[in-house]
């Protein structure tokens, strides 16, 4: 009885933190926008990153970009737990979309920083600095050629 007391409460705890807007432990990485916490689907707010079959171009040679992007969140947060800032309503894939941070890092703006990748511009104006900064820095896909991901999507 004891135990199940614990789990009760240990659930009421998990379903707090999604209420309160915020979805914290540690992620399975989905791809270089999406991870999952808690069985809780969660989109990076405001970037758009390559899909996972999507090809890029570098000095003439093809490379994975979609699975360089996914790489390199998986490599950053580094079995860190990471916390989630969600909003209240989810998008049409029934995926929370949130900010996520490992630490003080806010893994949006990591991602998109260093070219990993876009600043998603249909919904939110917030990395497009930061994507500007990558570009100039000719960092991760500015290094080479790319199609935009949305674009990507429609193409494929």
């Amino acid at each position: 009885m004891k135990i199940f007391k614990i789990f009760i409460i240990f659930i009421f705890f998990l379903t707090f933190k999604v209420i309160a807007g915020e979805i914290v432990g540690n992620p399975i990485i989905t791809d270089g926008d999406t991870i999952k916490i808690m069985n809780k689907r969660i989109r990076l707010h405001g970037i758009d990153a390559p899909e996972s079959k999507q090809l890029c171009k570098k000095n003439l040679e093809e490379y994975r970009c979609g699975i360089e992007a996914t790489e390199a969140m998986l490599k950053k947060i580094n079995k860190s737990q990471v916390r989630c800032r969600v909003q209240d309503k989810l998008d049409r894939y029934k995926r929370y979309i949130g900010v996520c941070f490992v630490g003080a890092i806010n893994l949006n703006q990591w991602m998109v920083r260093n070219g990993h990748a876009v600043a998603y511009r249909r919904y939110s104006k917030d990395y497009i600095k930061d994507e500007d900064y990558a570009k100039k820095n000719k960092l991760g896909l500015w290094s080479g050629d790319f199609i935009n991901p949305e674009k990507w999507r429609k193409l494929n």
